[in-house]
């Protein structure tokens, strides 16, 4: 029986995922944390009952500081409720790596016993930005096809374009454009079935079956959607056991006149390690590229985004600033948020000097100097106290995890290198894993105003040669 004078568990519990879904997002607390069980609290010391291994890795290597934290506590110890922690695990590739030691723990609770019914993998509920809609999104030369295309498969899903694969490089519009099919489908069909999510949760969810030995249920879960968008299909790349699950999926909703959506930085023939077979299928419906906005698309995309932000965009500030900001759509519009920010916070009119201190760009452009990833990682190392050697080891612990990927998404935004070449400075990682933390660091970034700040701060400090 609960004491009278100490907090019930439950209520604990509930409101620290409350919390953590602010931080973490719905999807990963739904996916991760909500089948966890607060078993007690007592002298800052946190235990707490987790369903299988699989959930002890993601939640220790990932979200272990966090849930102290929602918990106030110094530290919480993990529990495995699954009876067979010996049973026969997926293939290494496609388990999280351990971090080695730490405050955790990886013993199984109340006895080791069993779980006596086999929990059902809940459908992800279908998160949509309302502003990724096709009436919101700038058409040009680099994007008209995939656009055309798009707008095909949201009038007739499962007919000529099945599957569409759209691929481009990070920032150009592919998630918007998927995101757009998904509404008007929706908009169409109030009861159409869509699952919409990354490939990472696709491996995440199969991994899980796996563990919990509830593979039909996985099975269920995908193959009787009525459309199936995966975004980031490339990182498949080297797990073998997940492709050949795809593969079955892809099959059996193709044959169902089921539409499928992919979207990935490469052409299927380009993504590493994917079986032909899958590349053979990728190619059977349309593959459409998104490239580099020209000139003025990038000046109709800002005119477009401080429309919908409520300001005043002089002619010239958004040739300065298209001109400027040349690789990718979430760059040209982060920047126009900074310029917004600055002359909010200043009280300053929007100006030709402002967008320049908005691009870090005070000295003319010709004189600016060239950023090298020795001067983003002596800046990120500076910042977050942590050893070159950290970044670019196989560690995974949230201390070098989150540093590392800020340091991946500086580097993309301030340097020409290509996401392998980034990889090769941080232990060469391959491009998949490079392009995941990019996207994480944009989400967070576009929910996170402190964390928005301090990539703003160290972009500030980089280009101007601090450490």
């Amino acid at each position: 029986m609960q004491h009278p004078l100490l907090p019930d568990p439950n209520l604990v519990w509930t409101s620290a995922l409350d919390v953590l879904e602010t931080e973490l997002g719905p999807a990963e607390v739904d996916g991760w944390l909500r089948g966890a069980e607060l078993l007690s609290m007592d002298q800052g010391l946190a235990k707490i009952s987790v369903p299988t291994a699989l959930h002890f890795e993601r939640i220790r290597d990932r979200h272990l500081p966090s849930l102290c934290q929602a918990l106030g506590v110094q530290n919480c110890v993990l529990e495995v409720t699954e009876l067979d922690l010996e049973q026969t695990l997926p293939p290494e590739d496609l388990l999280p790596t351990s971090s080695g030691p730490d405050s955790t723990s990886l013993t199984p609770a109340n006895g080791g016993t069993a779980l006596e019914a086999e929990p059902e993998i809940e459908a992800e509920p279908l998160l949509l930005n309302q502003e990724y809609v096709f009436d919101t999104f700038v058409v040009g030369p680099c994007n008209r096809f995939a656009h055309a295309a798009a707008h095909g498969v949201a009038d007739r899903p499962g007919d000529a374009f099945n599957p569409l694969f759209l691929h481009g490089s990070v920032g150009l519009g592919k998630t918007h454009l998927m995101q757009s099919i998904a509404h008007r489908l929706r908009r169409n069909n109030p009861k159409v079935r869509i699952a919409f999510l990354s490939c990472e949760e696709f491996i995440n969810h199969f991994v899980g079956s796996l563990q919990q030995g509830s593979i039909s249920h996985f099975r269920d879960r995908y193959r009787k959607v009525d459309v199936l968008i995966v975004d980031d299909i490339q990182m498949l790349s080297n797990k073998q056991r997940t492709q050949e699950e795809f593969f079955h999926t892809f099959n059996a909703l193709r044959a169902a006149q089921k539409q499928i959506i992919l979207s990935s930085d490469a052409p299927p023939g380009e993504i590493p390690n994917l079986q032909e077979r899958l590349v053979s299928r990728f190619k059977w419906g349309l593959v459409a590229e998104i490239e580099t906005p020209c000139f003025e698309t990038r000046v109709a995309i800002l005119n477009r985004k401080a429309d919908r932000i409520g300001i005043d965009l002089p002619d010239p500030i958004s040739h300065f600033i298209a001109e400027h900001v040349d690789r990718n759509v979430r760059e040209l519009e982060g920047t126009l948020t900074h310029l917004h920010a600055l002359s909010q916070l200043n009280g300053l009119p929007i100006s030709l000097p402002l967008a320049r201190q908005a691009l870090g760009s005070e000295r003319n452009a010709k004189m600016q100097r060239i950023i090298r990833m020795d001067d983003i990682l002596q800046c990120v190392i500076a910042h977050f106290g942590v050893r070159l050697a950290d970044l670019q080891s196989k560690r995974r612990t949230q201390s070098i995890v989150y540093p590392r990927q800020v340091a991946m998404f500086l580097a993309r935004s301030l340097t020409d290198h290509s996401l392998e070449e980034i990889g090769g400075h941080f232990g060469g990682r391959d491009h998949s894993t490079v392009v995941y933390a990019i996207e994480k660091m944009e989400r967070r970034r576009r929910v996170d105003g402190d964390f928005a700040s301090l990539l703003v701060e160290l972009d500030r400090k980089i280009r101007n040669g601090e450490s």
